[in-house]
């Protein structure tokens, strides 16, 4: 809460009440509707352009072009706006969007999401022409709302809060759930722009060992690590020394006060892991 702004404020030299800070996690549905929402009461003609921290892009370039691109179609056509781009392996954790007819030289009306299908699926669905979701979207706030309003009641029966200037009371009512599932998949107005650059999602372990240094033996260590006779690992340490002696494929974090360890092959299915942890371990204090 309001205890990371002057955090954020030393690392970012932006404006302090240009930071929203969620009150509780709510997932990314409330959290883009109250952006939307502020952003609109501050500029009824406001858009909005919405991506995540934890991605890799070498080319800020191309990525600038395509999030310009995505804000151009928004406007245009009044539509809620995604941005993918070409797969380069069936990879099963993503989400992928198949195009369907042309709106302009730049965008397609979606015909269908799928999420995170299995390895055989992501690899029929890239011979189709489905594109990653990257997660990058863009919008105008008077269509994003009017249609959270028109489709999402997990979040349109908690905006009379924000209008009352409740946030906290809004993300009480709001129902935990994804823009994607909450908005996207449901609206006639969604399209996509295909956008030209390279792409990764920091969201799994695995993903460290495509986006940092691999050492000789092909493991990836961040943090007081120390490897001895150990191949294609990936190890990560907030504070706590790991020794890693004699092993191969393993996954070790530690971080929060908690140690994971997993066999690699099994780093992309850490949320069916996640779900079966006790609450006093899946929940941070």
């Amino acid at each position: 809460g309001g205890h990371l702004a002057p955090a954020l404020q030393a690392a970012f030299p932006i404006p302090i009440d240009n930071y929203l800070i969620e009150p509780e996690a709510r997932s990314t549905g409330p959290a883009l509707a109250w952006a939307t929402f502020e952003a609109h009461r501050r500029d009824p003609d406001a858009a909005v352009l919405s991506f995540h921290t934890d991605w890799h892009v070498p080319d800020p370039a191309a990525f600038g072009r395509a999030a310009r691109a995505a804000l151009e179609v928004a406007v245009r056509h009044e539509a809620l706006v995604t941005v993918g781009v070409v797969p380069t392996r069936p990879e099963a954790g993503y989400g992928y969007i198949l195009p369907g007819e042309a709106l302009d030289a730049v965008s397609h009306r979606v015909a269908r999401f799928t999420e995170k299908p299995d390895r055989r699926r992501a690899g029929e669905l890239i011979g189709q022409g489905a594109l990653w979701n990257t997660g990058l979207f863009a919008w105008q706030a008077t269509t994003a709302l009017a249609e959270l309003r028109s489709l999402t009641p997990e979040i349109a029966t908690a905006l009379p809060a924000l209008e009352r200037g409740d946030v906290a009371g809004f993300f009480r009512a709001a129902e935990p759930i994804s823009i994607d599932v909450g908005l996207l998949e449901r609206s006639r107005r969604v399209a996509v722009v295909a956008g030209e650059f390279a792409w990764d999602d920091i969201g799994t372990w695995e993903a460290l060992a495509r986006v940092r240094a691999l050492d000789g033996a092909g493991n990836v260590a961040v943090g007081g690590v120390t490897l001895v006779d150990s191949r294609d690992c990936i190890v990560w340490s907030e504070g706590t020394p790991i020794v890693v002696s004699g092993v191969r494929d393993l996954v070790i974090v530690e971080a929060n006060g908690r140690i994971l360890v997993l066999d690699r092959s099994r780093a992309a299915d850490l949320k069916q892991t996640l779900d079966r942890l006790p609450p006093g371990i899946r929940e941070l204090p």
